[in-house]
């Protein structure tokens, strides 16, 4: 019997959001909605590119105010229509490793009832030393400030 335990090194973003889950799902599932929402300004993302099935691939640019480019290449480990998204930065389209695996990010989404969703995004990685790093980068506000970004534009579909 396989015993598969809690990873260690999570960062979580827990909250309910004042929009249901199929807007929310929107928000995350149709590029010209997630260049939007995805970076807290004054970032922003481009050229999001989604291929929602396991190993397909998962693109965005992040861009700076300053003219800083982030290519954000990865696969989807698993998507479940309404519930849940898994990304990954350890492969590239194909199944190719990449060159630094630094984390799984899961999305969950669950109805919170009155058209609300309970909303989960975990960054899972491999070792203390990229967790740390990842919170040292602002996780904790950075993520929630796209929250309230995802929020706020699912609340207006």
């Amino acid at each position: 019997m396989t015993v598969i335990s809690e990873p260690k090194f999570v960062l979580t973003l827990d909250r309910v959001m004042d929009a249901s889950v199929e807007k929310v799902w929107r928000c995350w599932t149709t590029p010209a909605l997630m260049e939007q929402w995805f970076c807290p300004k004054p970032w922003y993302v481009s050229d999001v590119r989604m291929d929602l099935r396991p190993g397909g691939e998962s693109f965005c640019v992040m861009n700076g105010p300053d003219g800083q480019r982030f290519e954000n290449l990865g696969v989807y480990l698993e998507v479940v229509p309404m519930q849940k998204i898994v990304t990954t930065d350890a492969f590239l389209p194909g199944w190719v490793p990449s060159s630094r695996a630094f984390m799984v990010a899961e999305t969950l989404f669950a109805d919170a009832g009155n058209g609300k969703t309970k909303y989960t995004a975990r960054a899972l990685h491999w070792s203390e030393e990229s967790l740390k790093e990842h919170e040292a980068m602002g996780f904790h506000e950075g993520w929630g400030m796209a929250a309230d970004q995802l929020e706020a534009l699912a609340k207006s579909l």
